[in-house]
């Protein structure tokens, strides 16, 4: 088990993002589950995402180590796709800013799918679309 072991570092990398947000959401009101405050939800996703990536941690000393192996044209695929959702979102749309999102983090893959990408966009905007209307998150979807 090192560094170089994919298993091992993906099961470090997701507790590591758990306990950041975990400590954001902290700040946060957490009330109780009959009245919950903003913290809650992400404590409580924050929460889960920690054991998953303890579960895979754990699961790494028992499996066969996957060399990891870093690809730097997918690494600036992916910021690229999110630095322009960011811009996208802020300046014309969020459901273009998805649609640029998921077209161009995909171009990271081994494989691409018009007919997926667009499944993909469509299940995303309509998260979106249920975020803005039932929690009432203000996003600027159009």
């Amino acid at each position: 088990m090192g560094l170089n072991n994919r298993n091992f570092m993906r099961g470090l990398v997701l507790m590591a993002i758990a306990l950041l947000f975990g400590t954001l959401a902290s700040r946060y009101a957490i009330g109780a589950l009959h009245r919950s405050g903003p913290g809650l939800f992400p404590l409580m996703v924050s929460g889960f995402l920690f054991v998953i990536g303890l579960i895979i941690t754990v699961r790494s000393r028992f499996v066969e180590p996957v060399l990891m192996s870093y690809n730097v044209k997918n690494i600036a695929l992916v910021l690229l796709s999110l630095v322009g959702f960011a811009v996208l979102s802020e300046y014309v749309n969020m459901i273009l800013g998805i649609v640029f999102l998921v077209f161009c983090s995909t171009f990271a893959g081994t494989s691409y799918s018009v007919v997926r990408n667009i499944k993909i966009s469509l299940g995303l905007i309509a998260i979106a679309f249920a975020f803005k209307n039932f929690l009432g998150l203000s996003l600027p979807l159009y």
